[in-house]
């Protein structure tokens, strides 16, 4: 907090109008996983400075990991000489004045800080787990966190939050051709949810060996947490403000209150949530946090702003700043009540896709995305998985995606590895008529 309090002096008193400093104290470690065994154990004790000043409507924003203080503060002198070189921002809005913060508490486990000593012999202990199934191999990563956030500001403003951290993937392998993959994230120490995601791994790998091809085409799938929560990632930030207003949203020509998905799907933003990392109880901008939909039983109920964009389009913010861009914190989607094999069982025709990469959009307006499929994928027919089968590509858009969500997953898992971004709470999730092409390697 010292820190922080004198980066916002000294930038008022170098002329800035506004000053905002985000310290983050923080301790990595992680260790890798590679032919069963944890080979590579890290280490990482960083000071990252994130500084927001502003000067006549110009904004600077940046993020810094100096050596000291004064280092730090040369950079802002070097930055203080180009204030009258810089246009003034047409996203400018004024600081909001300080209000009262509720925070969340809890959200700092000490079984994390004392996990950090003995990291690799729970990665041994994951690594046995998976390899309960007839499997071959494993791979994957399991980090744990502690940070400390101090938030000072040129309006008074002083909050600081405590949090800890897991995350974790394995990916396992099965010869000749088996492969699957599970990841879980958490705030608190979680032996059982890293024990699942080795478990789930292991049994993919094992239940997708001796794959087939299959023809491209139209195909019901169900999409597992891991897949959509990928897609989702993509969606959820298409409803930032910022998105909107760049013209990088699906929801560009809708209002609040639009249908823009199956009435099945409802998807939140809780950073109030104790259970997914990215909780938090104040924003960049000091903001009080807040759950909230985004889209309620398939309406459009929120777009997410900071004050910047609350100002351009006439509204008030959603405290999901970032000083630029707005964002969401963590999602989760509301289950249904369907287990996975009711799920399956009302599939004709149609995939099973456990785990995906390489999404990419077409077009950004119109949503129109592919994505490999990656690891364990399942061909079903009447009702029942008949068989592995091998690559294949997903080339549709987000909107049919949306829309064509048939069933919700009773079950919710907690993902978050380097394909989706943000953690989240997902179920499996059925979607009629998705478009399949064959992927060529």
């Amino acid at each position: 907090m010292e820190i922080a309090q004198r980066i916002v002096d000294e930038a008022i008193r170098r002329g800035f109008d506004e000053a905002v400093a985000v310290v983050t104290a923080s301790r990595r470690v992680m260790v890798k996983i590679a032919n069963s065994e944890p080979t590579v154990l890290q280490q990482w004790t960083p000071i990252i400075v994130e500084l927001y000043l502003t000067k006549d409507k110009r904004m600077f924003v940046g993020s810094y990991e100096p050596k000291s203080v004064e280092e730090l503060l040369n950079g802002m002198d070097r930055i203080s000489t180009m204030t009258l070189k810089v246009a003034e921002s047409q996203l400018y809005a004024p600081l909001p004045e300080p209000t009262p913060i509720r925070y969340i508490g809890g959200l700092a486990d000490n079984r994390i800080l004392k996990a950090m000593d003995e990291v690799e012999k729970i990665s041994e202990h994951i690594i046995e787990v998976a390899h309960r199934e007839r499997i071959d191999s494993v791979a994957g990563m399991l980090q744990l966190s502690y940070m400390r956030i101090a938030l000072v500001s040129s309006k008074g403003v002083q909050l600081s939050e405590d949090k800890t951290a897991l995350q974790g993937y394995i990916r396992a392998f099965a010869e000749p051709d088996g492969s699957g993959q599970w990841c879980f994230t958490s705030t608190k120490y979680d032996i059982d949810g890293l024990e699942e995601m080795a478990s789930i791994a292991a049994r993919y790998a094992v239940d997708s060996r001796k794959r087939e091809d299959i023809e491209p085409g139209t195909y019901d799938i169900v999409f597992s947490p891991m897949v959509f929560g990928n897609l989702l990632d993509y969606i959820i930030d298409m409803a930032s403000a910022f998105s909107v207003i760049m013209g990088l949203s699906i929801f560009m020509k809708n209002r609040i209150g639009d249908r823009v998905a199956s009435e099945k799907l409802t998807v939140y933003d809780e950073p109030r949530n104790r259970e997914l990392p990215n909780a938090s109880s104040f924003d960049y901008e000091s903001l009080e946090t807040f759950d909230k939909p985004i889209i309620e039983d398939g309406i459009l109920r929120t777009i997410l702003h900071n004050t910047k964009t609350a100002k351009i389009m006439n509204t008030k913010s959603t405290a999901n700043a970032g000083w630029i861009r707005p964002s969401p914190w963590n999602i989760v989607v509301r289950s249904g009540d369907a287990k996975l094999d009711e799920i399956v069982s009302d599939v004709k025709r149609g995939l099973l896709i456990t785990n995906n990469w390489y999404t990419r959009l077409q077009s950004y307006v119109e949503g129109l995305f592919s994505t490999i499929a990656r690891d364990a994928v399942f061909y079903i027919e009447n009702g029942r998985i008949v068989k592995p089968v091998n690559k294949i590509r997903v080339a549709d858009s987000f909107p049919n995606i949306l829309n064509n969500i048939e069933h919700v997953g009773r079950d919710a898992y907690n993902v978050q590895w380097w394909e989706i971004s943000t953690p989240s709470k997902i179920p499996y999730v059925l979607v009629r008529n998705v478009k399949v092409s064959k992927h060529v390697i």
